[in-house]
């Protein structure tokens, strides 16, 4: 048995996973270059899954049931510099919720290593 707290328990678990997706998304929506690659989502379901995937990112107890993140992202047109557009949303939200930096720094951390995934690369560059 771990004695150690997972990330997630130590940011604050469900509670502060559902309330960082339901601000991060606010952003991201509010975003112009970011919104067209979520105009014809369900973002109820999107909001969802993603709580479910920050959830199994962050050793929390959830398993993630969704599409592989290369296959959920194939042929969508998101470059390196809408992940990194993304991210900054995700950060500036992960401070706004009060997380430590250590923290918020971690969780960045976690969501940086599927980025190829996400913008269809073997190797993020630019």
């Amino acid at each position: 048995m771990r004695d150690e707290a997972t990330l997630y328990d130590r940011i604050g678990g469900e509670a502060t996973v559902a309330r960082v997706i339901d601000d991060f998304y606010r952003r991201v929506l509010d975003d112009p270059e970011l919104e067209p690659f979520f105009r014809h989502a369900s973002m109820e379901s999107l909001r969802r899954m993603q709580r479910e995937f920050f959830g199994a990112a962050l050793d929390g107890p959830q398993r993630y049931s969704g599409l592989a993140l290369s296959h959920a992202h194939q042929d969508r047109g998101i470059t390196v510099h809408h992940f990194n557009r993304f991210t900054q949303h995700l950060l500036q939200t992960l401070r706004d919720v009060g997380l430590e930096q250590a923290e918020v720094t971690e969780v960045i951390d976690r969501i940086n290593t599927y980025a190829d995934d996400i913008v269809g690369r073997s190797t993020v560059s630019e």
